[in-house]
């Protein structure tokens, strides 16, 4: 088991119980005590658990909880590249997108370059700004109005306004958490209204999110998991999260992300 996947199925035990010991990890996983303790280290360092004697604790947000764009963007960044690269294989020349705002469907915006001839609605101005540095001369780029979030979104009536008058070929959604019930969602309450139009515009749903979104729960869903046609995330995800979005999801697309070690 990869380092990712033994820290997915860390992670999902200390949400699913509150806490997790050494000991136990290191006989449901079959790696050694200082393994175990450099995984806990790994998680800690990322905020997602609280490092205690013999274990960690879960580190739980609130589900109105939405950590600015820089904050966000230096998160899983390695994932955010290999998950942005299979996205944009998904994208034909030619063609009508929506873009949402985030870290990761930033990261596919600046993976879109070489592709000729797209109208590309979003309603960051994160993304927004790296196609308009776009080498491609034939692209079209819609930027809603709207009332700027702390992730950089543009949200509330003006936004939904303008994207329900809209018909798009492809939406790439990224998400703050998804999780089996929950679906999809949001820690802000405007914002799940406005993804939820931009959803309603595409004939095709597809949702970019990292191992780290699973079981992460936020105050509005955006939309159930059965709605995505399909799901591009990485290798990080547990068995679990694969089986459950293997069976909802339209299509799961898995990113190997290179540099896994023990």
């Amino acid at each position: 088991m990869l380092a990712r996947q033994r820290q997915a199925v860390i992670l999902e035990e200390a949400r699913r119980t509150g806490a997790v010991r050494v000991s136990d990890l290191v006989g449901r996983l079959g790696v050694s005590d200082m393994t175990v303790r450099r995984d806990l280290d790994v998680l800690a360092s990322r905020g997602l658990v609280e490092k205690v004697y013999g274990g960690a604790t879960s580190v739980v947000g609130k589900s109105t909880d939405e950590p600015g764009f820089e904050a966000k963007s230096v998160r899983q960044r390695a994932q955010k590249e290999a998950i942005a690269a299979l996205a944009a294989g998904l994208v034909k020349p030619g063609t009508a997108i929506g873009i949402s705002a985030g870290t990761t469907t930033w990261t596919l915006a600046r993976a879109l370059d070489a592709v000729p001839g797209l109208t590309i609605v979003t309603n960051s101005i994160q993304v927004a700004d790296v196609l308009r540095g776009s080498s491609q001369p034939d692209r079209t780029v819609v930027l809603t109005g709207g009332v700027r979030t702390p992730s950089d979104a543009l949200v509330g009536p003006v936004a939904v306004n303008s994207l329900r008058s809209l018909h798009l070929d492809v939406v790439f959604l990224g998400v703050h958490g998804m999780a089996d019930g929950p679906g999809f969602t949001t820690p802000n309450l405007t914002e799940s209204e406005t993804d939820r139009a931009l959803v309603e515009a595409g004939r095709r749903l597809v949702v970019l999110a990292d191992h780290t979104k699973w079981e992460i729960v936020g105050i509005s869903t955006i939309a159930d998991l059965d709605e995505a046609d399909v799901v591009v995330s990485d290798d990080g995800l547990s068995e679990r999260a694969i089986e459950i979005l293997r069976e909802k999801a339209g299509e799961l697309i898995i990113a190997n992300v290179p540099g896994d070690d023990e």
